[in-house]
């Protein structure tokens, strides 16, 4: 299998795409975090403030490798919500899944959940892949979600200096490691009711956006 099968393309160019080859995905992301993945997301889960007991959603989980790593924050009175659009990720996931960690086939620009019903939503590496025209409509969707006061993590790609990086980089994200994550997203947390709270980097790869919903706002 070359690398760039690991990706499902529509037709169209901005139409999004799904990743349907788990245990390879997950060989190469190995691999372009050099031995430090595991390090690295448990740096994002501690950014996304998750708290014993909290109800989490990861929207795009792949292969549940942050919601694994988000189970032991939450606890056994939390819950860890993954959706994935490939189901070929999701019944990875659910192989390995912990006790407290549950996932359902889904898109972020339709999720199949209650408004206001979690306390936490991330979406790691995840926005790029979907269709360009409804990244918008995703990032509403979680707001919609979240409860007032709940809080917002969004991670993606940036392009690696070393050559040898972006390659492997270029075979995990496709055509979105050509854009900057501050390109990608643009203004849609703002835009969405959100407030922008901090972003950063963290290396080698990636570039988090974190931001919460308004205590007593409702959705835009």
């Amino acid at each position: 299998m070359g690398l760039g099968n690991l990706h499902d393309h529509s037709r169209q160019e901005h139409a999004g795409s799904t990743i349907n080859h788990p245990r390879a995905y997950d060989v190469l992301a190995s691999l372009a975090f050099a031995g430090r993945r595991r390090e690295v997301f448990t740096r994002l889960a501690a950014l996304s403030g998750a708290r014993p007991g909290d109800r989490v959603l990861d929207v795009g989980c792949g292969t549940g490798y942050l919601t694994r790593v988000l189970a032991p924050l939450i606890g056994p009175a939390g819950q860890v919500v993954g959706v994935d659009p490939a189901p070929s990720m999701v019944e990875h996931a659910r192989r390995r899944a912990p006790a407290n960690c549950s996932y359902a086939v889904g898109v972020g620009q339709a999720l199949d959940l209650a408004d206001e019903s979690f306390d936490v939503v991330v979406t790691s590496l995840a926005v790029h892949h979907m269709p360009e025209g409804e990244r918008g409509a995703a990032v509403r969707e979680m707001f919609r979600v979240l409860r007032p006061g709940g809080r917002l993590l969004v991670v993606e790609f940036r392009r690696p200096a070393n050559r040898w990086a972006a390659g492997l980089l270029g075979a995990l994200a496709g055509p979105a490691h050509r854009h900057s994550p501050r390109d990608l997203l643009g203004d849609l947390v703002p835009r969405a009711g959100f407030d922008v709270e901090a972003e950063g980097e963290l290396p080698p790869l990636l570039f988090y956006l974190r931001a919460g919903r308004p205590a007593t706002s409702s959705a835009p």
